[in-house]
């Protein structure tokens, strides 16, 4: 099967990493993994069947400690779309899963260099997000 899409260009168009003191980093690291990684995606059409992708991962702690750090990245990615695509339903398959699937590989060793260089190597992302099954569960 042909792919729809055509990914022109990826980087990153925002990073941040926020711990604020010294006690602040030495709480976050002993609580750390009750942090909770979330992930934002929005599309803004460009021109010549162009898309941008932004695709935004944030780490953070759901619990309003006083102490907390702050981890967040915003990934680019612009798309070209086939002539052949039509429907506004897989325009969306494109943006929320096939782009998102593609991409993620390099998105999540970007976001995990940011984490380790921040002072927290232990972190990983254990659970890999499946796009495919977010997609399918938001479209029932």
């Amino acid at each position: 099967m042909t792919e729809n899409f055509k990914i022109l260009a990826e980087f990153v168009k925002d990073i941040s990493s926020e711990t604020p003191d010294i006690q602040t980093y030495i709480f976050v690291k002993e609580n750390i993994a009750k942090y909770n990684l979330n992930i934002d995606i929005n599309s803004k059409a460009l021109k010549d069947k162009m898309i941008e992708v932004n695709t935004t991962l944030k780490f953070e702690d759901k619990e309003l400690n006083e102490k907390r750090s702050y981890f967040e990245i915003v990934y680019v990615s612009i798309i070209k779309i086939n002539e052949t695509v039509e429907g506004k339903e897989d325009l969306e398959k494109i943006i929320l899963c096939d782009v998102q699937n593609k991409i993620y590989p390099n998105l999540e060793k970007t976001f995990l260099n940011l984490l380790h260089n921040s002072g927290f190597p232990e972190v990983s992302l254990d659970k890999k997000i499946d796009f495919t099954n977010l997609y399918k569960q938001r479209s029932n």
